[in-house]
């Protein structure tokens, strides 16, 4: 554990809290490692499903499918290989900076004057008492509200996914398996309807979603297909990792309108955008007609890819930790009772203020009218305008 040499008091005003920039003297000093807080990751004892942390992330990549272990450990993991001077706990330590997902802490937790809480939002909600949120999704830094406190930093999901095995080059041309990655409660009604699965077969397609323990395979799959919802939501706390490891694999894919996949989006064969199950169908039926066109897409991806890579988002975690948490670990620790009561207070309006628009929210859909469910394709007359491969 790096030792920890506290910092010369000096005066700061409530707005220079965790705002005020390193010094070119502490700048160099973080840089030799020699004065920096400890640095913790945290996941509580309870949770952990073994005694030793792993090494290898590859090898042990359905460890990391839950939320929690996919950013937590991993990014442990990840900056403690490159060098970064960090530990990993299952105890909630007294002091220091310490990174935790959401889901790790108590909704009521406050952190002390010794302790700088750095929340990994992913896709929950804010911690009210959290000084930062790390979200994965750049519309999750954007404020809410006039009301909203944010302080909240985008980091890009950690891709492609552990133990990630790309599509096999042997199947050269092939157009056969189209699949989905995930929870199949999150696949669109639609396309979980028989109708669908029917409608690939009329076209000489096999449609198949993935279990749990293949999550890693995209070996004997041609392209994916990935929405969430045809209600035309943006998910906004959700990220683009579906995006990413489709580029990874090598695999043409169709998504739904979500933020975070049309924030990543600079070209049109970066990946195709469905509005309705009809529409994926007619991309599909494209994309059988035109090998040349799946081909752009998989050459495509493969430079997109390099976008995302453990050494890109590396530098973005340390520019995080460095840059950010601790000389807002050094203010937080020699403010004043009065600062920090401040702090609290502020982020106690913002909890009150979250919970009335929740509450409001919750009022309103009891007396607004229902949105109509989503209406599953109907056989045979559906089938009867999808094109075959006579």
């Amino acid at each position: 554990m790096t030792s920890y040499i506290a910092p010369s008091k000096v005066a700061l005003s409530p707005s220079d809290l965790v705002n005020t920039p390193l010094s070119n003297t502490s700048i160099k000093t973080v840089q030799d490692h020699r004065v920096l807080p400890p640095i913790y990751f945290y996941i509580p004892q309870d949770q952990l499903p073994f005694t030793e942390v792993p090494d290898d992330i590859d090898a042990n990549w359905q460890m990391f499918a839950p939320g929690v272990f996919a950013w937590t450990l991993q990014t442990y993991i990840r900056l403690k290989q490159d060098g970064f001077p960090c530990e990993f706990t299952g105890s909630l330590p007294d002091e220091g900076i310490i990174v935790m997902h959401r889901d790790s802490v108590p909704q009521k937790w406050k952190p002390s004057h010794k302790q700088l809480f750095v929340c990994i939002q992913a896709d929950r909600t804010q911690h009210p008492w959290a000084h930062f949120h790390v979200v994965h999704n750049p519309q999750g830094v954007l404020p809410d509200g006039k009301f909203e406190i944010r302080n909240s930093y985008y980091i890009p999901h950690w891709a492609p996914q552990p133990g990630l095995i790309p599509r096999d080059p042997a199947r050269g041309d092939r157009f056969e398996n189209i699949a989905f990655f995930g929870h199949e409660r999150n696949l669109a009604p639609e396309l979980k309807h028989p109708a669908w699965e029917a409608a690939l077969t009329e076209m000489g397609l096999t449609w198949h979603v993935i279990d749990r323990d293949h999550w890693n395979d995209y070996s004997q799959v041609d392209a994916v297909v990935a929405v969430r919802s045809f209600n035309q939501q943006d998910f906004t706390i959700k990220p683009a990792l579906k995006l990413y490891n489709a580029w990874h694999a090598g695999v043409p894919a169709i998504l739904g309108c979500e933020s975070a996949f049309r924030a990543e989006r600079i070209s049109p064969i970066d990946y195709l955008e469905a509005t309705s199950a009809e529409e994926t169908l007619s991309l599909l039926r494209i994309l059988v007609e035109n090998p040349d066109l799946r081909q752009a897409m998989v050459q495509n991806g493969k430079v997109r890819s390099r976008e995302t890579n453990p050494t890109i988002h590396l530098k973005m975690w340390r520019d995080l930790i460095l840059g950010t948490a601790v000389p807002a670990y050094e203010n937080w620790r020699r403010a004043s009772s009065w600062q920090r009561n401040k702090f609290y207070t502020r982020h106690s309006v913002k909890q009150n203020v979250e919970r009335i628009k929740r509450r409001s929210a919750e009022l309103y859909g009891l007396f607004r009218p229902p949105v109509p469910e989503a209406t599953p394709m109907q056989s045979p007359a559906y089938l009867n305008s999808v094109p075959t491969n006579a």
